[in-house]
């Protein structure tokens, strides 16, 4: 699927397929199974079995300055709940979790970026 970019700067999610996510913008460039992405950075991710998730496996990403003001949080091909250890860790750092299948984690990330949020994402295979 193509993704519009959206007016924000930073990397663009512009596609997503089952082999991967299309990243571009400037030196921003490439295809990535699975990936972290902040307004300055997108980054190929390691990401651990979902149930296995912890702040610790989001460190570098969730350590940004300026804090961000959420983690946008892709599942996967299915919306699954993270476990709530996990989102009371993330909210005691004073960031949310918004929680969602992976495709639409995608087309969230060019939503909230044209309208300059500071967020993070971490985005699971489909």
């Amino acid at each position: 699927m193509q993704i519009d970019r959206a007016s924000g700067s930073g990397p663009a999610i512009t596609g997503f397929s089952p082999n991967g996510y299309k990243v571009e913008a400037g030196t921003f460039r490439g295809v990535y199974r699975a990936l972290t992405i902040t307004p300055d950075s997108v980054e190929e991710w390691d990401a651990p079995a979902f149930d296995a998730l912890s702040p610790e496996s989001l460190a570098d990403l969730l350590a940004g300055d300026p804090r961000p003001e959420f983690l946008l949080l892709g599942t996967g091909a299915t919306m699954r709940r993270p476990a709530p250890a996990f989102v009371r860790a993330l909210e005691a750092r004073g960031i949310g979790v918004e929680a969602m299948d992976s495709r639409a984690a995608a087309r969230a990330w060019a939503v909230l970026r044209g309208e300059g949020r500071w967020v993070v994402g971490a985005l699971y295979p489909l």
